[in-house]
């Protein structure tokens, strides 16, 4: 009996492990955790740590061929082109099959998305004219999908699902459009040469998909080639990640009727297999099968699916204890306080305003129309997450300011008009939303 014991906590961590990675709230608190390590270390008595390993220079070196930056460096310029390819293949999937495929399904999200991007650019200009500064208006049009979607997520079954839909979508969209601001308005230096490698690249890719190549590994080798032409180039590297996800295909090569056929025959020789090993004719059924699952799938679902984890839990948390160390006592903003100000009501005021108000005009003119069940209200306290701008704000941040200065004081902007858009949403949502009958208390579960 006391051997089992063991083995019972043992499975009952594992399983509840599963249940945290599979949990849309995760992503997000882990963000926070990382988030709160990285003010803490920063503002510690070992904060000099903390500004040495962020800046410990790390280089790759075959032969002749060498690229070195600073740990943060690769993290903000090479992990994140993976987050933002993942990105890349979560509009195009939106875009041609999901809530962005046809008008009206794209409507309510893109207005939201586009009042939510230009009075909060515009709120902040109003704010720094004439001061220094002021080219930092991209920072608060940009929305934390993981962030906003994991306090969404903690209100469980109250959340119609119609409301999620409308945040993902508006998310993706506002993602598509803070990717256009980075490629048009912040980049700088541009290198004509690398450019254009990189572009015919691109085109080689797009070459394949239409020659139906589908291996992802294909996309993924010339894809890391194209990124090392986009950070010499002088376009952020990042929108390397975005462009290469469009090239991957979309397209299944086998229906869902005809793999249920070929599961419907699948048979396995019961009396053929040992306790250890199973003969060949038995693994080439099950390589078979393996096959026929993955033609089932779209090389681009397949790849997002398989890094979805690895960005939510490794990449964007990786980021978070890289940029979010902010010294908090203002010593390091210099005369720059009015910036963190600035982004802070820019994110909150702004981006609930702008999404709420020009969604509301897009349905008044019969442009688009609200969901069943949702009302203006509900429309409000998901505006007022909108204000989440974390990630995508704290990395438009580091393209806008060199300054260190600017730097730190917009960052402290970003994380406080991020921590006042997800008390007040949560707290607002979490008022309105009607509760269940005989409601008990469950894990959030996934929309």
């Amino acid at each position: 009996m006391q051997e089992m014991v063991p083995k019972r906590v043992i499975q009952a961590s594992r399983r509840r492990f599963h249940q945290f990675l599979e949990n849309d709230a995760s992503g997000g608190i882990l963000l926070i955790v990382c988030t709160i390590i990285a003010l803490l270390w920063a503002n510690s008595a070992f904060h000099y740590t903390y500004e040495h390993l962020w800046h410990t220079e790390i280089a790759l070196k075959v032969g002749s061929f060498e690229v070195g930056m600073h740990l943060l460096h690769w993290v903000n310029d090479g992990l994140m082109a993976i987050f933002f390819f993942v990105v890349g293949l979560e509009i195009k999937r939106e875009v041609i099959a999901g809530e962005l495929s046809s008008m009206r399904k794209a409507a309510l999200p893109a207005l939201g998305a586009l009042g939510g991007m230009i009075l909060p650019a515009l709120l902040f200009s109003a704010l720094t004219i004439g001061k220094d500064g002021a080219q930092g208006w991209g920072i608060p049009m940009a929305t934390d999908i993981a962030f906003s979607l994991g306090i969404l997520s903690l209100l469980g079954k109250r959340v119609p699902l119609s409301l999620k839909i409308f945040l993902v979508a508006l998310a993706i969209v506002d993602d598509l459009g803070a990717i256009m601001v980075i490629a048009i308005f912040y980049s700088s230096n541009l290198q004509l040469e690398y450019l254009m490698q990189a572009l015919a690249l691109i085109s080689l890719l797009l070459i394949l998909n239409w020659m139906r190549v589908r291996k992802p590994w294909v996309y993924v080798v010339i894809g890391t080639v194209v990124w090392y032409f986009f950070l010499k180039s002088g376009i952020h590297a990042t929108i390397a990640g975005v462009l290469v996800a469009f090239t991957v295909p979309v397209r299944r090569n086998l229906m869902t009727n005809e793999f249920n056929d070929h599961v419907d025959k699948f048979n396995m020789c019961d009396d053929c297999a040992t306790s250890y090993t199973l003969p060949d004719q038995e693994i080439h059924k099950l390589d078979n099968l393996k096959r026929q699952i993955k033609m089932v799938q779209s090389p681009a679902q397949r790849i997002e699916h398989m890094m979805h984890k690895m960005v939510n839990y490794f990449i964007m948390p990786v980021f978070a204890l890289g940029n979010a160390g902010v010294v908090l006592d203002g010593s390091n903003m210099g005369p720059y306080g009015y910036l963190s100000l600035s982004v802070a009501l820019a994110l909150f005021v702004g981006k609930a305003l702008g999404i709420t108000l020009l969604s509301w005009g897009g349905v008044k003119i019969g442009l688009a129309e609200l969901p069943q069940n949702i009302k203006w209200s509900h429309m409000f306290g998901v505006a007022i997450l909108g204000g989440l701008g974390f990630t995508m704000s704290l990395f438009i941040s580091n393209l806008a300011y060199f300054d260190l200065s600017m730097l730190n004081a917009a960052k402290l902007g970003v994380l406080g008009g991020s921590l006042v858009a997800g008390v007040v949403g949560y707290l607002l949502l979490s008022r309105i939303l009607p509760r269940p009958k005989n409601e008990e208390f469950s894990y959030p579960v996934e929309p």
